[in-house]
């Protein structure tokens, strides 16, 4: 990257002290300077490619605790300073929020090192090279005979830098990469088709999973759904699969966002301290995590990221809180500020000791859900149902592939009747955790 720190760094300064003369009370301004690569290949034909910079600002302005924003991709000083005095008559257009405001300068700051966001060689990595990658692995596996069609292969990069200035007196930045490898195909032929996917997704590229790796585990999950059966509605185990375990604390996150606990859309408003899951419940949100896709030095106010325990073998710990909804709750602040929302960092549930195959072999009849599609979810009671595919296990084996299933019950019951966790915690994404087993849940059927 081209990439002038120094430079985007004055702009901001320049511009916080532009904003104080016009009258803001307080001015954050945030500059990203970015580049990304995204090539989308089916059937052996680029049928997507992408390579682009982009810069941006974005601003906040506070006036007699009101606020207002605005955001720019014209870096000009003419046209900024021309933004920050439309913001702050904007400004007095909003009704006053006695909760509206920056952030108290952090007693300490994270040092960007130790987080080992950056990885050059993602940056050294040519076109060809990227193109060749997303090739290989879609050809790969349709070698596979028992795969009739793809939906594509994909490789991502992006490199961004981000400097946040504020009047509080912050300034900081960090510079981070990412990439990802992914492929979608579809078995079967006619009225019996079945489709999945899978994909990696690293800041560094040696720890990227190879074609070959992503290929095969794509041909896996998508074969084993061949021929599926239909089951009569019934109360079982269920058991998730790692990316299922990541969709149900998504779940979780939305309601421990300090954001749903002030407007009370959320059914653990009020419950901290309370115990609402079992022993085996340990989740955490760490922005402190080194190489992790959500690992950052600060969050979007310039607070210091950090670890927050959410529960403590079932025990609700922490909210997680933008310093608006810290001050809303009247508790700490804890580094997941993204705009005016709160956003995880890491946010996992601790792994157990447990192999996949342990679990599986631990269920005399249940569940494994490996998909689930539409929406469902209702954080203000917990409820969930949702349309599913999976594989049925008796015996503890698997025993054939099931569809056409509904899934339903209750996200607190869910995290009380967990009896198992297993060792398999990947880091993939910001939101993830290992399988887990739930004692009972709903599986509708026919």
């Amino acid at each position: 990257m081209n990439t002038d720190s120094n430079n985007l760094r004055k702009l901001a300064e320049k511009l916080v002290q532009y904003g104080r003369k016009q009258g803001a009370d307080e001015i954050e301004i945030t500059l990203y300077d970015g580049r990304e690569f995204n090539v989308e290949v089916r059937l052996g034909l680029i049928e997507n490619l992408v390579e682009a910079g982009s810069r941006y600002c974005t601003l906040r302005v506070f006036k007699e605790k009101r606020v207002a924003s605005a955001s720019s991709s014209d870096l000009s000083l003419s046209t900024l300073q021309s933004l920050i005095r439309r913001a702050i008559n904007r400004a007095s257009l909003t009704h006053p929020d006695y909760f509206a405001g920056l952030p108290a300068p952090a007693r300490f700051k994270i040092t960007e090192d130790s987080l080992k966001l950056y990885d050059p060689e993602v940056a050294r990595l040519k076109p060809q090279e990227k193109i060749k990658l997303a090739l290989t692995t879609e050809r790969i596996a349709l070698k596979d005979k028992r795969i009739t069609n793809s939906f594509g292969a994909s490789f991502v990069t992006n490199e961004l830098k981000t400097v946040l200035v504020n009047s509080s007196g912050f300034s900081g930045e960090y510079l981070q990469t990412y990439c990802s490898l992914s492929l979608g195909l579809q078995a079967g032929q006619g009225d019996h088709l079945v489709e999945d996917y899978w994909f990696s997704s690293k800041r560094h590229f040696k720890d990227l999973a190879t074609p070959e790796e992503v290929a095969r585990i794509a041909v896996e999950r998508t074969v084993r759904q061949l021929n599926p059966r239909k089951i009569k509605t019934q109360n079982v185990p269920v058991i998730f699969e790692p990316t299922m375990t990541s969709w149900l604390l998504a779940f979780l996150f939305a309601c421990v966002s300090g954001t749903a606990v002030y407007q009370q859309t959320t059914f653990l408003a009020g419950k901290l301290g309370e115990k609402i899951g079992n022993d085996l419940v340990t989740v955490i949100d760490d922005g402190l995590l080194p190489g992790r896709l959500g690992s950052r030095p600060f969050d979007s106010e310039g607070l210091p990221t950090q670890r927050t325990v959410v529960l403590e073998k079932g025990i609700l710990k922490n909210y997680l809180c933008n310093t608006y909804a810290s001050r809303k709750l009247n508790l700490p602040a804890t580094g997941n500020g993204n705009g005016r929302g709160v956003v995880p960092n890491n946010f996992f549930l601790e792994p157990g000791p447990l192999t996949p195959e342990e679990i599986i072999s631990s269920t005399s009849k249940g569940l494994l859900l490996t998909r689930v599609i539409g929406h469902g979810l209702n954080s203000v009671t917990g409820d969930i149902s949702r349309g599913a595919s999976g594989l049925w296990i008796e015996g503890g084996q698997v025993v054939y592939p099931v569809s056409e299933i509904t899934i339903a019950g209750n996200l607190g019951q869910i995290l009380k009747n967990i009896e198992a966790v297993g060792n398999n915690l990947q880091f993939e994404s910001p939101v993830c955790g290992p399988t887990i087993k739930v004692a009972e849940m709903t599986v509708a059927g026919r």
